[in-house]
């Protein structure tokens, strides 16, 4: 998987351009479907990652982007889940998880925030 270019709302990967938060799992990439963690925007003034989206946990490493700036919230049933399932969390700004994908691919799953 290549990652070519990152910036403020937009990804490209492996040629494909995505205005949006993208999932890879196992190599596929998908629209973030994150309308089911919407109830908790209040409390964190953001759509957090919650347990509630459809995380793709066939995978070792779970390495999430939270953003240009890292805004984006993970919630700490999300980090609980992790260690019940013996899977090693790694949550940094999206430019860092992208750094973190391209050195170390092997059996890591992503959910990449593009913007804040």
């Amino acid at each position: 998987m290549k990652f070519e270019k990152f910036e403020f709302g937009s990804i490209r990967i492996d040629g494909s351009e995505y205005g949006y938060d993208v999932v890879i799992d196992r190599g596929e990439v998908a629209k973030r479907k994150k309308k089911a963690s919407k109830k908790y925007r209040d409390a964190f003034d953001h759509t957090p990652l919650s347990l509630a989206e459809k995380l793709p946990w066939k995978c070792r490493r779970l390495v999430v982007g939270t953003g240009a700036q890292g805004l984006l919230p993970v919630m700490d049933e999300v980090r609980a889940e992790t260690e019940t399932r013996g899977v090693e969390l790694v949550a940094v700004p999206t430019r860092e998880a992208i750094r973190e994908l391209r050195k170390r691919p092997e059996r890591a799953n992503a959910v990449l925030h593009v913007t804040c």
